[in-house]
């Protein structure tokens, strides 16, 4: 009897010291979903692309420049919608353009085929121009007055005429004089401060182009 109860006893003890170290216990149910769970798949979210920021054309704007390769000078105003540009090469090629704006969007036309098609914003005009039969592609600066464009009708030997001016930026100028019956020569000098030129031995006023004065 007493070989069974000392039997017995060893037994419950070797029992609770399982228990108190946990050899013998059983798996605990979190620990075993743990282990039998699939592995966690982190989602990470690309950054958000930021919208490139626009600049908003300008309803009020003058711009002067040249042409790529410096061929041709032209310079661009534009008023509340509508546009005016002036072309020329200061020798024989001059065109006067106009046209409705859209969105900072040019299409100007002028005579004999003549167009502009390009761009604008706060810092250029940009695009290309069609002139003389000769096209060109340009980016052109803000024109702050002096510099810009300008316009004077003047009697020749007492023929109409009719005068171009673009200053630019650095102070200078370039223009042509054609009188009524086509014929073409170099602009006379313009003092833009004072907006007078001598045409044919007489004082011209020139008109500042606004893009809603002036034209062709």
């Amino acid at each position: 009897m007493f070989t069974l109860l000392a039997g017995v006893a060893l037994a419950g003890g070797i029992g609770m010291a399982n228990l108190a170290t946990g050899t013998g216990a059983p798996p605990v149910a979190g620990a075993a979903n743990a282990a039998g769970a699939p592995p966690t798949t982190q989602q990470t979210q690309s950054p958000t692309t930021q919208p490139a920021k626009t600049v908003d054309a300008p309803a009020r704007a003058d711009y002067a420049g040249r042409v790529d390769g410096g061929g041709a000078s032209v310079a661009v105003s534009v008023r509340d919608g509508h546009a005016i540009a002036y072309v020329c090469d200061g020798k024989k090629i001059e065109a006067w353009l106009q046209g409705v704006t859209v969105g900072g969007k040019l299409d100007l036309k002028g005579t004999k085929g003549a167009n502009l098609a390009g761009s604008y914003d706060a810092a250029a005009v940009t695009g290309s121009v069609t002139a003389g039969g000769k096209t060109w592609r340009f980016t052109a600066g803000p024109a702050k007055k002096p510099a810009g464009l300008y316009r004077a009708t003047p009697k020749v030997k007492g023929k109409g005429a009719k005068v171009g001016w673009i200053v630019q930026a650095d102070g200078s100028q370039v223009g042509i004089l054609t009188t009524d019956d086509d014929q073409s020569a170099a602009a006379p000098a313009l003092d833009p401060a004072a907006g007078i030129a001598t045409v044919d031995g007489a004082p011209v006023t020139a008109e500042a182009i606004s893009g809603i004065a002036g034209g062709f």
